[in-house]
């Protein structure tokens, strides 16, 4: 039990203990994990020789401290479980928690490269229905390997940035015009950091995702499907995902998972050798959507057909190296019902069905002023649950072409 008040409860006790960067007062950006409603400054605590991580504390981004690896992950992280249970360290310990209402939340870690997958069978099935009526839903690879594309590192941000109306070309029934986009939607997704680098040439394989793998954060891959529509073929997606991508502030370890792994989806036909992750798991983390408050889905992302395992294996396979600070996310997660799904593309089905929100107003995609947060739980042990956090964004009217 944490002495800290109020944590020994919380999704956010010492089974969990996420990383992020915080700033207040004017100071420069510092290290600190969540406790609670508070933040440990680990800045601080480092400074005070009560945790030791060679000065990787003591940076303005987690990313020095991620590329020390998971021994030193672990040794860290037991010496914070010490210092916030037992009754000695309190008095040295406590001047170093902050509220968490008095502290700003900025970016966690300098974002490497960034990947996207299409994971989910729901979703790609979903879309497939959408856009090829009377076709079968998925492609003929889909079910052969973790379908995915290179994002924009730069413009990944942390939840609460306010995010601009993209601009670009669409089509209309008298040709191509450029403008706001009049179909922008979200895609609830969970990305995993890459905390340790590989050498160019050297695949990383499917049993090696802890190795690698610092931890998860809750991601919104921000998309204008008209844009995209137009766009997309053949070399996929690009101005219509690469304006803006919101990341969570809190970085849940890898390690605080450790009750959330559960049996993954079959998969048929069986994958190639380099895929084949035994035992095959997912995680069992439980999303939730709210469009202006409201709830509107649920995705379970202990659904998606590819796992965070096979993803890396995938990513690495033709001898692409790993960065400290690299993000791949999962790609939407969609469960089978409706008010499961992960993007507004699915709830509405391609814009037929509206959804009614709870001041009478309606909506297919996102309009000026719309504000959605993703949030997620992973159960923790002896019945707790582990807090991962919310991302969240309000769209803002777009810049003058």
């Amino acid at each position: 039990m944490t002495w800290v008040t109020g944590a020994a409860d919380s999704p956010y006790g010492v089974h969990n203990l996420p990383y992020g960067v915080f700033v207040e007062g004017g100071r420069a950006p510092r290290i600190g994990v969540r406790i609670g409603d508070a933040v440990l400054d680990l800045d601080g605590a480092e400074a005070a020789g009560l945790v030791l991580a060679g000065g990787a504390l003591r940076q303005p981004s987690l990313n020095a401290f991620m590329a020390l690896g998971r021994g030193q992950w672990t040794t860290v992280r037991r010496r914070i479980v010490e210092l916030l249970t037992a009754e000695e360290h309190r008095a040295a310990v406590a001047p170093l928690l902050r509220p968490l209402d008095e502290v700003e939340l900025v970016l966690p870690f300098a974002v490497g490269d960034y990947v996207d997958f299409y994971s989910s069978e729901h979703h790609a099935a979903n879309v497939g229905q959408i856009f090829r009526p009377g076709q079968p839903p998925l492609l003929p690879n889909w079910r052969h390997l973790p379908v995915g594309y290179h994002g924009r590192a730069g413009t990944v941000v942390v939840s609460g940035t306010p995010i601009v109306r993209p601009t670009g070309q669409r089509a209309t029934p008298e040709g191509p015009v450029v403008g706001p986009s009049t179909r922008l939607d979200i895609e609830a997704e969970v990305g995993f950091v890459v905390g340790v680098p590989s050498p160019l040439g050297q695949r990383v394989g499917v049993a090696d995702l802890a190795t690698y793998v610092f931890g998860v954060v809750l991601v919104n891959d921000w998309s204008a499907r008209d844009i995209q529509a137009w766009e997309y073929q053949p070399l996929g997606p690009f101005l219509g995902k690469s304006f803006a991508t919101s990341i969570s502030p809190w970085v849940v370890p890898l390690e605080a998972l450790e009750h959330a792994w559960v049996p993954a989806p079959a998969q048929d036909p069986p994958v190639l050798e380099y895929l084949r992750d035994v035992p095959h798991r997912g995680l069992d983390l439980r999303l939730a959507v709210d469009w202006n408050g409201h709830r509107v889905s649920e995705p379970p992302f202990a659904s998606m057909y590819w796992t965070p395992a096979q993803q890396l294996a995938h990513l690495t396979v033709n001898g692409a190296a790993l960065r400290t600070g690299d993000l791949y996310a999962s790609g939407t997660v969609s469960g089978p019902r409706r008010d499961q799904t992960g993007s507004f593309l699915e709830l509405t089905w391609g814009g037929a069905e509206p959804v009614r929100l709870p001041d009478g107003s309606t909506r297919t995609f996102l309009a000026d002023g719309d504000t959605v947060t993703i949030s997620g739980t992973a159960p923790g042990p002896d019945g707790a649950l582990v807090g991962l956090g919310e991302v969240t964004g309000t769209i803002v009217p777009a810049r003058p072409v």
